[in-house]
């Protein structure tokens, strides 16, 4: 059964359903650094972790379309080369009352925009996302937050050396 995309983008797709279908953004400047989004429970912000822009996919958009609308939403970023799907991972996790499964792709994208403005938020962004930093591979790995992809720091590394995977890389599942 697909899963039905036109549901609005707070909605879980948990209890047997198709796994809500997302797509995430790899973002690198021109000085390969990578920009992730600070977020945290709505009602509690020391309950925070880092993440890179992204969303669930909205009526009959591809992933690709996704990909650059979430990133414009969240961001304000539009300036945007889309590159290959890198990774793709399942994932379940608790937030906001709910648990959300999900299945997601990250596309890898270059700007040279580094300025950031959050301009099209959903109520529920407005409430956990407090803002976005743009990291260095090495600040990622010296980093003790919470950062999702738990691998994302070995991931850019390999992505910064050896350069896009020839096929998207399955990525473990990760339940939270």
């Amino acid at each position: 059964m697909p899963a039905d995309t036109t549901r609005p983008a707070e909605e879980s797709y948990a209890g047997g359903e198709s796994p809500r279908k997302v797509a995430r953004v790899v973002l690198l400047d021109p000085e390969d650094r990578i920009l992730l989004l600070h977020g945290h429970e709505p009602d509690d912000p020391a309950d925070d972790w880092w993440f890179t822009p992204g969303g669930g996919l909205e009526g009959t958009e591809t992933r690709a379309e996704a990909a650059l609308r979430e990133l414009a939403e969240e961001t304000g970023i539009t300036e945007v080369e889309l590159g290959p799907v890198l990774w793709r991972r399942r994932c379940s996790f608790p937030f906001a009352g709910r648990r959300w499964d999900q299945d997601e792709w990250y596309y890898l994208a270059r700007t040279s925009q580094t300025a950031t403005a959050a301009t099209a938020l959903t109520e529920l962004e407005r409430r956990s996302v407090a803002g976005a930093r743009w990291w260095t591979c090495q600040e990622l790995t010296r980093a003790h937050e919470t950062v999702y992809p738990t691998r994302l720091a070995e991931l850019l590394r390999t992505l910064l050396v050896e350069g896009p995977p020839a096929t998207p890389l399955t990525l473990d599942t990760e339940i939270v």
